[in-house]
């Protein structure tokens, strides 16, 4: 039997094409290898949970890669209202928080059951623990070779993750590793969206505390990338969102970083120092150990003056210039130089991949290789936290899809 198209990885972008290719074309046939037990198992976790499935305010300054711009077409012809319409479609409405785009259901495993029953309503064939180890040109056709079978195409879309989330959902970069041994260029993997490692001495005493901080990424004492929001502290290092978004640029540079948080962004270093001088007028009769309770987190304050050599036990009254100036810088640079990321297995996405390079941009083909196609997270394209990942494996999914249903069948 010769398959119409078959579709290596049953993630988000390879679900998404599958579906949509049944539903404009319900008369061809579309068969889904997936290596694991079960199809979205990475898509179920998304979000926490949540599933943010896409983004209001999609624009390309929000995506990176070696050519960014490869992806430009698909996300401005299959937009939000597109995605949208297809969702609702299959029974998944969205719901928005901000510019951030979630399933009604606020449940990431919904969104993989409605997937997973418009595939089996539709007829499409899934083969389950079924991993793909080559891909060869035989009479024409397609023959994808697996562990247990194998399979002639007219069409191959290659929608197999990269390494993100690791061995406990079985990413391995397989087909990425595959496609270089066949002649195809890629691009250097690195974790994205990712938790960051740092000198831990501060970070551990303040173990599980958040603070919202304008985050700033430096990279040999220069600004690099700059975010806001909630900054968790952990045993390790850093995370939340603002440090997630920064990582990518830790991953992908070989030389010295840190990370500095501004505390009190709104307002300058100088009136840092009034609001301190005032601070120690009103409540001179305190001890040091009590100075910041009801103004920062305590235990930041606490650690922040004991950094700035100042005893807890004493009296605020004592506070001098020379001190006032230490604690204000501290709260505006509170610095921590980072060692290295939690890796692939804890990162949201991968950098790099596939490069693009290799494609048309207009219908995500290969261009050496007619008939071939590859879309999602293999291509040297990642996003920002918010919904911009999975926008464009569903994108680049229906891009793919439309090819095949013109050009190729």
């Amino acid at each position: 039997m010769i398959n119409d198209v078959v579709i290596i990885g049953g993630g988000a972008s390879g679900l998404c094409c599958a579906v949509y290719l049944k539903q404009k074309r319900p008369e061809i046939s579309v068969r889904i290898l997936e290596g694991s037990q079960r199809v979205g198992k990475k898509l179920s976790l998304t979000g926490n949970g949540r599933c943010n499935i896409t983004n209001r305010n999609i624009q390309l300054s929000s995506f990176h890669g070696a050519d960014k711009t490869f992806c430009e077409t698909a996300l401005r012809k299959y937009d939000l209202s597109f995605t949208e319409s297809f969702f609702r479609s299959i029974g998944v409405p969205f719901v928005f928080e901000d510019n951030k785009g979630y399933p009604a259901s606020f449940q990431a495993a919904s969104v993989v059951d409605c997937m997973r029953f418009a595939a089996e309503e539709l007829g499409v064939i899934v083969n389950l623990e079924t991993k793909v180890t080559g891909i060869q040109v035989s009479k024409g056709k397609y023959k994808v070779i697996a562990s247990n079978m194998n399979f002639l195409a007219e069409n191959v879309v290659v929608a197999a993750g990269l390494l993100s989330g690791g061995d406990r959902l079985g990413c391995d970069a397989s087909m990425l590793n595959l496609l270089k041994k066949s002649g195809f260029k890629t691009i250097m993997t690195t974790p994205a969206i990712v938790q960051l490692k740092t000198d831990n001495t501060v970070t551990k005493q303040l173990k599980g505390i958040k603070v919202n901080a304008e985050v700033t990424l430096m990279i040999s004492g220069k600004p690099e990338r700059q975010e806001y929001g909630e900054v968790l502290f952990c045993d390790y290092g850093l995370s939340g969102p603002p440090v997630l978004q920064i990582s990518r640029e830790v991953s992908r540079t070989g030389k010295k970083c840190a990370v500095r948080l501004d505390l009190f962004p709104d307002i300058s270093f100088q009136e840092v120092c009034e609001l301190i001088e005032k601070r120690k007028t009103d409540l001179y009769y305190r001890n040091f150990d009590e100075f910041f309770t009801g103004m920062i987190h305590k235990r930041i304050g606490q650690v922040i003056l004991k950094l700035c050599g100042i005893p807890l036990n004493c009296k605020v009254k004592d506070l001098d210039g020379t001190s006032v100036k230490k604690i204000a810088a501290m709260l505006k640079e509170f610095e921590f130089e980072v060692t290295g990321t939690t890796g692939f297995s804890n990162s949201q996405v991968t950098a790099g991949g596939l490069a693009t390079c290799g494609f048309d941009k207009n219908t995500m083909e290969s261009l050496d290789n007619k008939g071939l196609y590859a879309v999602g997270e293999i291509l040297d394209i990642d996003g920002d936290c918010g919904g911009f990942n999975l926008q464009w494996a569903w994108s680049s999914a229906f891009c793919a899809a439309d090819s095949i249903i013109g050009d190729r069948l």
